[in-house]
């Protein structure tokens, strides 16, 4: 559903439904035959019901009934934003529920029998089963046994070095049909949830499948025992709701009250993850031990070991929490974040990290054994991540509460910080936040701003070279597609224009081997981004957005950092994408701009 403030009106549509009344109506006999030259004229919702329930898959219904908990779930809005009065309301979920409550018809049956059992909450469960108790239309046999639904094993995937995991749940309804969830928890981003999809299938066909598609002699599969499993997936969804930036992928958070529903079906009383102890002399000794190995011995200085120290915290503190389990996520983490915000001192000093890094990479893995070819491919991300890391460390940069902020989008990554931690004192609140408009319309555009719809206006094939004009054409015909059937004109014309600059700043995007479905999405997902389409107030999600340029798996957002770095644009963002000028930006993007702007040069500069 597109936006989140138009679900109940959705629920309530007049158009071939009946409001509750004194009278009750017969059941419709058959949900599927409604002519389709009605299904445009009624509400969305209803008629994406009526597919789900005349599909053979269970799964589809079940899908939709968790996208719709998710929109209104509260851990989905932004946590800076506050409403404005020219914006709707949010939708909460009793209000989405009584509006099914109230119109009285098979497709919101079909969805209070799975809201009823996916919704933690026992007394709006039991208004539910009341309603559901008068209400005779014949729904699936696997829906009115849902309540029998049976999960059966649970298997935990896992690499060696322990990046994260995938915990996999095998489900059977009670009529016999199988899915399996899939849901994946980042360590090193703290033991969150970040990721999870369910398929038709059984956990064994499923495993196998994985299994087979991996190939990697470096991966477990394990079977945990349900209590464990319950607990490490409700640990890690509550952390990873609470992060900021969110986490969101086609199928996350949409798939994420689905899961918890099948989390709490398991039983109680299991182990979470735990983390293992390095206490200061365990820390001690394996600094030692390194330092008096062949490798290290070389390096035995007071510096070196000053900057052993520093990795031996990040490696115990942070991450999966082993200091000798290195992996090329945890080099990139280091090198691109953790040591330039967090260590405060002289470049030289700094510099010679990268090259302890390697020795002690070769150390570890020795140690724990881990295989050689691992230990090349994280010896490449340190070649690979050290140019980016001697520049920043002889850089201005904002560290320690400073980087959270412009990580935020709050401040400036790109501004001069000679003194970071006094920088926030001496700038207003009321400065940082205009600083933020500017930087997503551009430092001389933001006083005069307008919030005129962009015009309709054609593809501008101006400077396009020749030889790219097909590829560039078909990757346009989605675009333009998309804006067509999701969004509006406007949307067209900022992908038009954005793709134009693209082509014409760097044409070889568009030489190099690459899919027309994945560079229409990126471009569909930037200029979205940009104008905060799936931020303010849930009003689409990214998935349902890919949807319409065909794009059904997959993420764009690698390809979203070719293209912006093809258009001269920063890849560096941090939940918003500023693309510096209004020409990309709707009408009602730059309406909530100049509002925001007039809010804040009438505050005191105090």
């Amino acid at each position: 559903m597109a936006k989140a403030a138009t679900l109940a009106s959705v629920a309530m549509g007049k158009r071939g439904r009946h409001r509750r009344s004194g009278r009750r109506h017969p059941p419709q006999a058959n949900p599927s035959a409604t002519p389709r030259s009605h299904r445009q004229a009624e509400p969305d919702l209803l008629y994406k019901t009526r597919q789900a329930l005349a599909s053979p898959e269970p799964l589809d219904l079940l899908a939709l009934a968790s996208m719709l908990v998710s929109v209104v779930d509260p851990r989905s809005r932004p946590p800076f934003e506050r409403p404005r009065p020219t914006e709707p309301q949010h939708v909460e979920r009793d209000q989405l529920i009584a509006s099914f409550l109230d119109v009285d018809c098979v497709e919101t049956s079909a969805l209070l029998a799975v809201l009823r059992e996916m919704i933690n909450d026992e007394i709006l469960a039991a208004r539910i089963r009341r309603e559901l108790s008068t209400r005779h239309y014949p729904l699936p046999p696997w829906l009115t046994m849902l309540p029998a639904l049976e999960i059966y094993r649970t298997v935990e995937m896992t690499h060696v070095l322990r990046d994260g995991n995938n915990i996999i749940i095998g489900t059977r309804l009670a009529t016999g049909e199988e899915l399996s969830a899939v849901v994946y928890i980042d360590h090193n981003l703290g033991t969150v949830a970040k990721d999870a999809f369910i398929v038709p299938e059984s956990i064994a066909d499923l495993i196998d499948f994985m299994r087979e598609k991996s190939d990697d002699p470096d991966t477990s599969w394990n079977d945990i025992d349900r209590a464990d499993a319950r607990v490490r997936l409700t640990d890690a969804i509550e952390t990873g709701a609470i992060t900021f930036p969110p986490f969101e992928t086609e199928t996350w958070p949409a798939a994420r009250p689905l899961i918890e529903w099948l989390a709490r079906r398991l039983p109680k009383g299991g182990q979470g993850y735990e983390r293992p102890e390095w206490p200061a002399p365990a820390r001690q000794d394996l600094m030692d031990r390194f330092f008096a190995s062949p490798l290290g011995e070389r390096l035995d200085d007071h510096d070196h070991r000053s900057l052993l120290d520093s990795l031996l915290w990040f490696g115990s503190d942070y991450g999966p929490g082993d200091p000798l389990r290195w992996s090329p996520t945890a080099v990139e983490i280091v090198l691109s974040d953790w040591v330039p915000r967090k260590i405060v001192a002289e470049p030289v000093y700094l510099s010679k990290l990268p090259e302890l890094l390697r020795t002690f990479i070769r150390y570890c893995h020795h140690e724990r054994g881990i295989r050689a070819a691992l230990t090349a491919e994280t010896l490449h991300a340190v070649d690979e991540f050290e140019p980016g890391y001697q520049h920043t460390i002889r850089a201005p940069r904002p560290q320690g509460p400073a980087a959270l902020l412009a990580r935020i989008g709050a401040l400036d990554p790109d501004a001069t910080w000679a003194l970071p931690t006094l920088e926030i004192e001496e700038r207003s609140y009321r400065e940082i936040m205009l600083d933020a408009l500017r930087r997503a319309v551009g430092d001389e555009e933001l006083d005069a701003l307008d919030d005129q719809p962009l015009p309709d206006e054609p593809f501008d094939w101006t400077d396009v070279p020749d030889d790219i004009h097909a590829r560039v054409g078909e990757v346009a015909a989605l675009t333009d597609r998309c804006c067509e059937e999701a969004l509006d004109v406007e949307y067209r014309t900022a992908c038009r224009r954005l793709l134009a600059r693209i082509a014409r700043c760097d044409p070889n995007v568009f030489r190099r081997k690459s899919r027309d479905d994945v560079s229409a999405a990126a471009v569909c997902w930037i200029v979205g981004k940009a104008n905060h389409l799936f931020s303010d107030n849930g009003r689409m999600l990214v998935k349902d957005l890919m949807s319409y340029v065909g794009l059904q798996q997959g993420g764009v957002s690698q390809r979203a950092k070719v293209m912006l770095r093809a258009a001269g644009f920063s890849d560096e963002y941090y939940g918003d994408i500023h693309l510096g000028s209004p020409a990309f930006l709707v009408s009602s993007r730059r309406r909530t701009v100049i509002e925001r702007r007039d809010a804040y040069q009438a505050m005191e500069d105090d």
